[in-house]
């Protein structure tokens, strides 16, 4: 099979590979679709053999298929594979993390938390920019047959991400939700909350992502190049501020207007990784007596709650992408992909 090596400095190959084949308790899963998300870049940018750390990470990625947003149909199974879990021809996502499987986190299906150390598919072991990925069964995640495999992939990284951290948030009808931040994180975030009922800000520095979010369920939408963002916010609330904020940008002028937009007892989550910021702790947060919060991704139950929620509120993810590859443009997708002039990419196959 064919599968894409990130070898650093934007160099990428497609190299080949055995077909897979399924240990007692693991899956085949022929690819269908396998997103590209933005943190690709740190392994596809970085020096070679400096990948993982670059992404705060140990260990060697050298001949590593990468992708961490895999979606497809089961193609084999294990021996010891209990067939009420998974059958041949299944339709599923993967959970792009796995674990030791016994600790409570793992239990409890945050295996990227795992404490004897977490595996995650696309960059500590073999990912979906390939046309099988072979994986526990454990970290199969049913996609709902009303979703296409390319909604499947976005909600195995991106759209899962926010749907995590909306719900960490506790947003409902009677929040006004303030997105930072408008790449495909973000915009999922917009159409996500405005399905939970919230009325959406959305602010971006980009004007062409800004009219993306209008078009994706937002009431409101901020360039924040021409205009500032929290005294716009404050115009909006009747000078209260938001109840909730979520910052998708990991930038730390966004982060910092997420605290300030807030007001008294709101909530704010960081998903952006990376950065630093500053705040003023006093009026900021402690004055407001505002939560702040960190969310990683989500768990492997969530997920699946994800992927029911857009099916059943018939979100339309597939308008997230805008640009569409087949494996064998993997070099031509990713030189494109770095410029980021563009939203959300997937690999079809």
């Amino acid at each position: 099979m064919r599968g894409v090596v990130f070898n650093g400095d934007r160099n990428l190959e497609i190299a080949e590979f055995a077909d897979p084949t399924p240990g007692p308790d693991d899956a085949v899963v022929q690819m269908k679709a396998s997103g590209m998300c933005g943190s690709d870049l740190r392994f596809y940018r970085a020096p070679a053999g400096q990948a993982l750390a670059a992404f705060g990470l140990s260990g060697d990625d050298g001949g590593i298929i990468g992708g961490h947003e895999p979606c497809g149909v089961v193609v084999a199974l294990g021996v010891n594979v209990d067939p009420r879990t998974v059958r041949l021809g299944d339709r599923v996502m993967i959970h792009h993390y796995d674990g030791c499987g016994a600790c409570d986190n793992c239990r409890s299906g945050w295996t990227q938390m795992c404490r004897r150390g977490a595996v995650i598919f696309g960059a500590t072991a073999h990912g979906g920019h390939a046309d099988f990925l072979r994986v526990p069964v454990r970290t199969l995640v049913p996609l709902p047959d009303e979703l296409s495999f390319i909604a499947g992939a976005a909600i195995s990284c991106g759209t899962g991400t926010a749907f995590g951290a909306l719900r960490r948030l506790r947003v409902d009808a009677c929040d006004t939700l303030a997105v930072f931040g408008l790449g495909p994180v973000g915009l999922s975030a917009v159409q996500l909350g405005a399905a939970m009922g919230a009325r959406v800000i959305a602010v971006d520095v980009q004007a062409d992502r800004v009219a993306r979010a209008r078009e994706f369920g937002a009431a409101h939408a901020i360039d924040s190049s021409a205009d500032d963002p929290v005294a716009v916010i404050r115009e909006l609330t009747a000078g209260l501020g938001v109840s909730a904020a979520l910052d998708c940008s990991g930038a730390a002028v966004a982060r910092a207007a997420a605290a300030r937009a807030a007001g008294q007892w709101g909530r704010v989550a960081f998903v952006g990784e990376g950065g630093e910021v500053t705040v003023e702790v006093s009026p900021d947060i402690i004055r407001k007596q505002l939560t702040v919060l960190g969310s990683y991704t989500f768990s492997l139950t969530g997920q699946a709650d994800c992927a029911r929620f857009v099916a059943d509120h018939g979100i339309d993810l597939d308008r997230l992408f805008t640009d569409r590859w087949t494996l064998g443009d993997a070099v031509r997708a990713y030189a494109d992909f770095d410029q980021q002039a563009a939203g959300k990419a997937v690999i079809e196959f």
